[in-house]
């Protein structure tokens, strides 16, 4: 009996499949560190930045999120992503965002349109769980979104909003 138990758990253990491990670590986020998009100092504004790995091993970073969807979803560089991160609002501070609060930005919740600006205007701000964004939202208005809501067309018209 005890042996076919343990054969049972030996084949339980080794049917689950492995959850893929994204191997990458995202990289703090230098003092002199500029956007990969405007060529700003990315610690000098406020709000959640993001950064890339591409598959040539480059690691573009962005002093917002609304610039680093804007290098990211154009045709030409989306095939040359391999991992996404963005600072988790609900974790970090918005002025100083830590870099410790990086989390994957297909998984996030971003709320668009809020009160809260990022750097040269609006902002998408990230959050891992929906609850927060949505707490985030009624505090500062905007609406919530899913990764997959996320598009050029959203963004072209905060920057036709904002000017740039």
């Amino acid at each position: 009996m005890i042996k076919w138990l343990v054969l049972a758990a030996v084949l339980l253990c080794g049917c689950s499949p492995a959850e893929p491990q994204n191997p990458y670590m995202p990289e703090a986020i230098q003092a002199h560190d500029r956007c990969h998009l405007c060529g700003m100092v990315i610690q000098q504004h406020p709000g959640p930045k993001g950064e890339l790995l591409m598959s040539d091993g480059l690691v573009p970073k962005f002093c917002s999120t609304r610039d680093m969807f804007s290098f990211a979803l154009q045709p030409e560089n989306q095939r040359r992503i391999k991992a996404m991160y963005v600072h988790d609002a609900g974790r970090t501070d918005w002025e100083h965002p830590d870099d410790s609060a990086f989390i994957d930005a297909s998984q996030a919740w971003y709320v668009y349109g809020s009160r809260r600006k990022g750097a040269m205007g609006p902002s998408l701000a990230p959050f891992s769980n929906r609850e927060a964004a949505e707490a985030f939202a009624a505090s500062w208005g905007g609406k919530v979104l899913s990764y997959q809501e996320v598009n050029l067309s959203l963004l072209e018209g905060a920057l036709m909003r904002s000017g740039r």
